[in-house]
C-alpha cells in the first residue's frame, strides 16, 4: 500500500469555492484501478492549507494509471487552479 500524500495550499480567499470544486470532484477518484480510500483535512494552524491522503495499491497506480487518465485531466481542470503554489506530492509506503 502506498500513501499519497499532497500538501494543498489554497489561494487565500477561495476556501468555500475550492472545498465545492472539491466536493464534486472527490468521485473522479474512487473508479481509478488501485484506489483504496482517500480523504482531505484542512490544517488548523493555516486555513489556506489543506492535506489530500490518498491510498493506492502500489505506487504505479498513482503515477502511471491515474496521472495518465483522462480522469486526472479532468481532476487538473477542476482543482488545480486553486493552488498556489503548486501542491508538493510524496509517497509513503509502511515500514
Amino acid at each position: 500500500m502506498i500513501l499519497e500524500v499532497a500538501v494543498l495550499n489554497v489561494i487565500p480567499g477561495q476556501r468555500a469555492e475550492f472545498e465545492a470544486a472539491f466536493s464534486e470532484a472527490k468521485d473522479i477518484i474512487p473508479p481509478m484501478s488501485g484506489h483504496v480510500s482517500h480523504n482531505l483535512k484542512h490544517c488548523v494552524e493555516n486555513t489556506n492549507q489543506y492535506i489530500l491522503l490518498v491510498n493506492w495499491q502500489t505506487l504505479q497506480d498513482h503515477t502511471q494509471g491515474f496521472r495518465g487518465s483522462a480522469p486526472c485531466q479532468e481532476w487538473r481542470r477542476s482543482m488545480h487552479h486553486f493552488y498556489d503554489p503548486f501542491p508538493a506530492v510524496l509517497h509513503c509506503e509502511p515500514l
